[in-house]
């Protein structure tokens, strides 16, 4: 039962960051959504779970695009392991740690996928993409992760008193 709730979470997050998202997109940037529940997930269950959800959330998030497939799962899962890592070394209701769990998240992501790109022959321009992406992106991220970290939490509650 737990394996469909995480795909419901997933698939429904999916949805979300590629219809009703791009309407509030700021010059192009949006929220990633799918980023934000596996930083999450990591944060409150560990890395397993960090590592699980993140491969499926990006390998959704690869089969939705379509393009460089393989690039979001590696972005997702590497990023569900490093903040499963601290799952036990954080203080889990604390306000500020989605906000500056998501900054690192996004930092670390971005990383990643700049790297691959790099390694594949596309050619990165540092400081365009760090001033028009990035930053806003961070920004973006941080603002919202408060409520999906929420959401994430009162999930794994309700699946923990309900024993799904």
């Amino acid at each position: 039962m737990s394996i469909l709730i995480w795909a419901g979470i997933l698939i429904i997050t999916l949805v979300l960051q590629i219809t009703i998202i791009p309407l509030f997109a700021i010059y192009g940037v949006k929220p990633d959504l799918l980023l934000m529940v596996v930083v999450s997930t990591g944060l409150l269950q560990g890395k397993e779970k960090g590592v699980g959800i993140g491969f499926f959330a990006g390998l959704l998030q690869d089969l939705a695009i379509g393009n460089l497939f393989g690039l979001n799962i590696l972005s997702k899962l590497l990023t569900g392991y490093v903040f499963g890592l601290v799952e036990r070394k954080v203080f889990k209701d604390h306000i500020f740690l989605p906000i500056l769990a998501m900054a690192a998240a996004t930092i670390f992501n971005s990383l990643i996928l700049l790297i691959v790109l790099g390694f594949l022959g596309y050619t990165i321009q540092p400081v365009p993409i760090l001033v028009n992406y990035i930053l806003p992106l961070l920004g973006y991220n941080m603002i919202i992760s408060v409520p999906i970290h929420q959401v994430v939490s009162r999930v794994l509650t309700i699946k923990r008193d309900s024993r799904f």
